[in-house]
């Protein structure tokens, strides 16, 4: 089964006062496992209200340093909460013959959680990271894992040798 792991709005202007150490971790760890199995990683970079500057993506709107962000990864801008909303996410991953999506990043309450819902509307068969989402309220972390499917790197890294 082929994976993609979605890296949702890990950029510098909504997490430049955050405490991200954590969650990057995590979520770089779980993306070299998949990279080095032949997996997918797509970054997911809000770019609303940045449509008419004239840099290809302002330095606000940058991902952070702390996420890894490689040669062969996709970046997927989006404008809506929803990553699949008007963008070419769900071709994407009909293309590559995903499998599996499994969302990360920020935020827990609305962006991943969004994409997540998008993700399930369209038939992917869908998880959250285990310890690879952030939020600016920590209850929102608890409660987007709440009755989702979550997914640990151990299981997905048992999945790619497998």
């Amino acid at each position: 089964m082929k994976i993609a792991l979605l890296i949702v709005d890990m950029q510098i202007e909504f997490l430049q006062d955050q405490p991200v150490a954590a969650a990057s971790e995590y979520i770089n760890h779980t993306a070299q496992i998949l990279r080095s199995g032949g997996h997918q990683v797509i970054h997911i970079q809000d770019v609303e209200g940045a449509e008419d500057e004239e840099d290809a993506v302002p330095e606000r709107l940058r991902f952070i340093p702390e996420i890894v962000v490689e040669q062969d990864d996709l970046v997927v801008k989006k404008t809506f909460s929803n990553a699949f909303w008007q963008t070419d996410l769900e071709r994407i991953l009909l293309d590559r013959e995903i499998g599996l999506v499994v969302v990360a990043g920020f935020d827990a309450g609305n962006c991943v959680l969004f994409t997540y819902n998008g993700a399930i509307e369209r038939g992917f068969k869908t998880a959250i990271l285990h310890r690879g989402i952030m939020s600016s309220r920590e209850d929102l972390v608890l409660l987007t894992y709440r009755d989702r499917h979550v997914v640990s790197y151990p299981v997905i890294e048992f999945m790619v040798q497998s």
